[in-house]
Parts: C-alpha cells; sequence; structure tokens
C-alpha cells in the first residue's frame, strides 16, 4: 500500500471510517437539511425572483432600460456576462487538470467547483440572449431556409463566436461532471429508505453496480474527459477575449489579450469556489473535510494568477506607450486619471495588490479572511471587466461621441438576479446532490486521512 509522508498535514481530520464519510455527506441528503441552509436559500431565493421579474420586464420593453447609449453600446450586460464565464472557467480547470496532475487535494472541492462551472455558464449564457433583445425572432440567426431573399443567414454578431465555444464547454462539462457523481448516486440509492427517492437515484445512478471493470471504465473515461475539457478551458476564454481583441477600438486592440483573460478567469473562478466551499463548510458542517490545506492551495493559485493578471496589466500599459499611437495612450492614460479612474483603481487594488497577502501563512490559512478576500477578488474581477469594456468605448475618436455610461435600476435589478439565481441552483444541488465526491474522498482515506496517518507514523517510529 502506497503511503504519504508523515510530514504531510492530513486532508481529512478526525477519526473517520468510510461508514462516517458515507453518514456525513449523504445525511443532509437523507434527512431534514441544515437550519442555515434554509435561512440561504430563502435569501438567494428572493433576489433570483426578483431578478426573473427584472429579466421579464426588460424582454417586454427592451434593451433601452439599459443605461445604454449611442458611444456605450456594450456595459453591464457584456461585463457580467464575461465576468460569468470567467466564473465558469475553474471548476474545470480544478477537476481536469488537478486529476490529469493526480492531485489529492482537488477531492474535497472538485465536485462544488463542476457544479459552480455549469451553473456560471448558465448564467453566462443568458446575457448574450437577453442582449439579442428580440428574443422571439431569435430563430432568425440560424441558418434555415427562410423567406428573407437568402438561403443562409449572415451572422453579424462576434458574440456568435461565443456561443459555439460556451455551448461546447457547457456540454463536456456536463458529461464530466455527472459521470463523477454517478457512483455517489448509486451510494444514496443504496442508502435511502424512502421509495420515492430510491427510485429516482436509481434512475439517475444508471445501475451502477461498482464491480471491478465498471470502475476501470470509470477512470478510463474521467481521463479522457479531462483532457479534453482541458484545452476547452483555454480555448473558451480565448475566444471571448477575441470579441475585444479583433476590434480597431483603442485599448481593445491588444494581442495579450487571450492569456490575460484565461489567467483572469481562473483567479476568479478559483475565488468564487473559496466563496462557496467556506459557506457549505459551515452549513453543511463538513470540517473535517474541507480542511486548512485545502484553504491554503487555494490561496496559493490565487496568489500566483493574480500575480499574472498584474503583470498583464503592466504590460497592456508598457505597449501602449511603447507604440507610440496617441489613441492608444490616450486610451489608458484616460483609465487611470479619466472619469472613470475610480473603477481603474479599484481592480487595480482588488486584483493586483490584495491577493499578495497571501504570501503570509498565517493570513493564507485563516478562513475569515479567505472569506473576505475571496470576494474581494471577484469584486475586482468584475470591474476589470467593467474597464475594458466601458472606459474604452466611452471616448472615442470624435469629441462629439463622447459619452457616460451610467446604469440604470434595470442593469443592477439584471445583474443582482443572475446572482440570486447562482446561489440558488447551487444550494439547491448542495441539498440533493452529494456536495463532495463520496468515493473518491474515501479513496485517500487510508492514505491522507488523520487517524491512519497516526498509525503510520507510530508502526514507522518502531
Amino acid at each position: 500500500m502506497h503511503s504519504e509522508a508523515a510530514i504531510r498535514e492530513p486532508l481529512i481530520l478526525g477519526h473517520k471510517t468510510y461508514h462516517d464519510i458515507t453518514q456525513d455527506i449523504v445525511g443532509p441528503i437523507e434527512n431534514k437539511a441544515p437550519r442555515g441552509w434554509y435561512v440561504l436559500i430563502t435569501i438567494a431565493g428572493l433576489i433570483a425572483l426578483y431578478g426573473v421579474g427584472c429579466i421579464t420586464y426588460l424582454l417586454s420593453k427592451g434593451i433601452g432600460t439599459w443605461g445604454l447609449n449611442k458611444s456605450v453600446d456594450w456595459a453591464w450586460d457584456i461585463t457580467n456576462f464575461v465576468w460569468w464565464v470567467g466564473i465558469g472557467h475553474a471548476g474545470t480547470l480544478i477537476s481536469a487538470v488537478l486529476l490529469l496532475f493526480r492531485q489529492k487535494w482537488r477531492m474535497a472541492i472538485n465536485r462544488s467547483a463542476e457544479a459552480m462551472t455549469i451553473f456560471a455558464v448558465i448564467m453566462a449564457g443568458t446575457f448574450p440572449l437577453i442582449h439579442m433583445g428580440r428574443l422571439w425572432v431569435g430563430y432568425w440567426v440560424f441558418p434555415l431556409p427562410n423567406q428573407f431573399g437568402s438561403l443562409w443567414t449572415n451572422f453579424n454578431s462576434p458574440l456568435l463566436w461565443d456561443v459555439f465555444a460556451i455551448s461546447t464547454y457547457f456540454s463536456v462539462s456536463l458529461v464530466f461532471w455527472y459521470i463523477g457523481l454517478i457512483p455517489d448516486f448509486a451510494t444514496i440509492r443504496d442508502k435511502v429508505t424512502k421509495p420515492g427517492m430510491k427510485k429516482v437515484y436509481s434512475i439517475l445512478s444508471f445501475g451502477w453496480s461498482g464491480n471491478a471493470k465498471a470502475w476501470t471504465r470509470f477512470e478510463e473515461v474521467s481521463l479522457v474527459l479531462a483532457g479534453v475539457a482541458t484545452p476547452l478551458v483555454f480555448s473558451v476564454h480565448s475566444v471571448v477575449s477575441f470579441d475585444f481583441a479583433t476590434s480597431v477600438i483603442p485599448g481593445w486592440h491588444t494581442t495579450i489579450f487571450p492569456p490575460y483573460f484565461v489567467s483572469g478567469a481562473v483567479f476568479s473562478g478559483f475565488a468564487m469556489v473559496q466563496t462557496l466551499l467556506l459557506v457549505m463548510r459551515k452549513v453543511m458542517k463538513l470540517e473535517s473535510y474541507i480542511t486548512v490545506k485545502h484553504v491554503e492551495y487555494m490561496n496559493i493559485v490565487i496568489i500566483v494568477t493574480g500575480s499574472i493578471v498584474g503583470v498583464a496589466y503592466i504590460t497592456e500599459l508598457f505597449i501602449s506607450w511603447y507604440s507610440g499611437v496617441e489613441y492608444e495612450s490616450y486610451a489608458f492614460i484616460n483609465r487611470a486619471t479619466g472619469k472613470y479612474w475610480w473603477a481603474y483603481w479599484a481592480m487595480m487594488t482588488c486584483n493586483v495588490i490584495s491577493p499578495q497577502v497571501f504570501w503570509f501563512r498565517s493570513l493564507r490559512r485563516n478562513f475569515a479572511f479567505t472569506f473576505f478576500m475571496s470576494i474581494i477578488v471577484n469584486i475586482g474581477m468584475w470591474f476589470e471587466r467593467f474597464v475594458i469594456i466601458v472606459t474604452s468605448l466611452h471616448r472615442d475618436y470624435l469629441p462629439s461621441s463622447w459619452n457616460m455610461f451610467h446604469p440604470t435600476w434595470m442593469d443592477v435589478g439584471t445583474f443582482l438576479g443572475t446572482i440570486g439565481i447562482f446561489f440558488t441552483l447551487y444550494l439547491l444541488f448542495a441539498r440533493y446532490f452529494p456536495v463532495l465526491a463520496l468515493n473518491e474522498v474515501k479513496s485517500i482515506l487510508k492514505v491522507s486521512g488523520e487517524s491512519y496517518k497516526k498509525e503510520a507514523a507510530k508502526h514507522h517510529h518502531h
């Protein structure tokens, strides 16, 4: 049996057996959910309802209810879209890349992260749809034989690239997530007593038997899907950044966008995973499985990606100066000192300066501080998208087309609503699906469980 170095901290705390793990993870599904869960779902549900109301109103009145004008024709809608796509990147990355590298610490976080990916990508997908304006004639964009004279439609919007990229990514992530869930569904199927639940979970588990052949196949499929999903993570965000990079607008026309968007996406995604996991840890009482170690590792990823993002910002500034094009230089000077200076400095502070505090071990291992920081990072990433989109558009080449963008209550309502829907979906997932990968956590118990480590250390000393 392969044993791990005793110096490494255990990933599963307390004297847990296989039975305890099943109890701890399936308990909230079988029995009544904890009280905290009901409180959270009520809050998230109310915000979600408000959001649905806003979106319905928006579709009935048209995009004119947003604060867009003739210069700034993309604003909060596309900002929120890119922000949500970014958050949706971490899940599959955590799962796929760390699976390929055989990292054990992913076991406790991968399930929540994959679920987060699915829901964040759904939230992102709503924005291009709303942005179309008249959704009921949405079928015009499909290449159907039609009476408009041409046989094939003319794809006018670059946002269509995103539709292809994101729908591919979504479908792969969904399959990846679901396949990982099948053994766990079978465990729940065998454990629950209520006939209705038994029936549902037996359908969901696809008749999983758990013999050696099934597990071999399971491992193979997981590795293949992880291999497919990894390049997708990079390609999707590159395609999203091409929406900007292929234009001629100063401030957008930069070739650094694809890598910079990808690192930013991983950065904000990890921060969101932190936010969700720390809430779940408390509410679902999973303190033995989501440990300081997990949080520390994730904070290290946040330092690295935050620093890459910082380098990208400085590169941008350097290139704008080096190009000698006055419009280009002006775009960046205006970002830092113009009307939207507060957004630029908020982005700089939250994304570049604040993650550097994680160099201190005590802060990196502090739960409350990590939770606070994860929210700060996500706010910063939202500002980054806002700065890229709005500050580049609000000052055009002609002073006559200079304009300010002011969000209306509809802008705010649509955005808040998507956050509400996201958290509602996530909490429902946590209630009816295992939040931790049950069978994967069991697989590391003997190697990284606290009580087993102590035993191994004893034997080692004798």
